[in-house]
C-alpha cells in the first residue's frame, strides 16, 4: 500500500482537500481554521473538530474509505498535542499516570474490506510522536471479534446501544490491570461504541479510561 501510495503522490501530487494548496492532504491553514466541536459530549471523551465541518468530514471520509493514508499523521499530530494538554491536568489531579494506547477494533470482515484500522494507523502515528514518553500503544488487547451494523447507519440512539453491545472482548487481562487507557477513535456520534469498550475495559481491571477522537 505504501507503494501503491508513493506512485499515486509522483502522479498526483497531494493538495488540500478544502482549499486545494498543493503538498498536503489538508494544509495547515485550513486546519488552524477547523471549529472544535461545540456538541454536548460525556465528560471522559475528548473530541477534536466538528464532523459537520466538510473539510474534516473530507478528510476522515478519505482517510477510511479512499485509502489516503497519509492524513493519519495529519491529524494524529494536532490530536496529539490535545492530548499532552490533557495529561498535563490528569497526571496532577487524577493520577493518570503511564497511559497505554488503544485504538478502537474493527471486526476481521471490516479489516479485510478496508484493509487497514483507521484507528490503529492514528494511534501508530501517535507511538511515533511521542516515542515513549508519555504513554505506549497496546494493539490486540481490546478485540472485536465479529462485525456489528454500521452505527452510523442507526438513527435511534437506544438500538445504537444495543447494536453494539457484547461485540469487544479483552485477550491478555494482565497488560491492562489497574492501568490508565486512552481509547482512539476517529469519530464519536452517540458515544455508545466508546461506551461499551470503556465498560470492557473496566470489567477487565482498567484503572481509569479516557478517549480522544478527531471529531464528534
Amino acid at each position: 500500500m505504501k507503494f501503491f501510495n508513493t506512485i499515486l503522490d509522483l502522479i498526483f501530487p497531494a493538495s488540500c482537500l478544502s482549499c486545494n494548496k498543493k503538498g498536503s492532504d489538508l494544509c495547515s491553514v485550513c486546519l488552524a481554521n477547523c471549529p472544535a466541536t461545540l456538541r454536548e459530549c460525556p465528560s471522559w471523551i475528548f473530541p477534536l473538530y466538528d464532523y459537520q465541518y466538510l473539510p474534516i468530514k473530507k478528510a476522515i471520509h478519505f482517510l477510511k474509505y479512499k485509502k489516503r493514508i497519509k492524513i493519519a499523521p495529519i491529524l494524529a499530530k494536532i490530536l496529539y498535542f490535545r492530548i499532552l494538554e490533557e495529561l498535563s491536568d490528569l497526571s496532577r489531579l487524577e493520577n493518570f499516570y503511564e497511559p497505554i494506547l488503544i485504538p478502537v477494533p474493527l471486526a476481521p470482515k471490516r479489516i479485510r474490506e478496508r484493509g487497514f484500522n483507521q484507528s490503529l494507523l492514528i494511534c501508530q502515528e501517535l507511538e511515533k510522536l511521542d516515542t515513549g514518553k508519555n504513554f505506549k500503544l497496546e494493539k490486540g488487547i481490546l478485540i472485536k471479534p465479529k462485525d456489528t451494523e454500521h452505527q452510523v447507519n442507526i438513527d435511534n440512539r437506544n438500538k445504537r446501544l444495543k447494536n453494539i453491545v457484547g461485540c469487544f472482548i479483552i485477550k491478555n487481562n494482565s497488560k491492562i490491570k489497574n492501568k490508565n487507557i486512552i481509547l482512539i477513535d476517529d469519530v464519536v456520534t452517540t458515544g455508545a461504541t466508546l461506551s461499551e469498550a470503556k465498560k470492557v475495559l473496566k470489567e477487565a481491571g482498567a484503572r481509569k479510561v479516557i478517549a480522544f477522537t478527531i471529531a464528534h
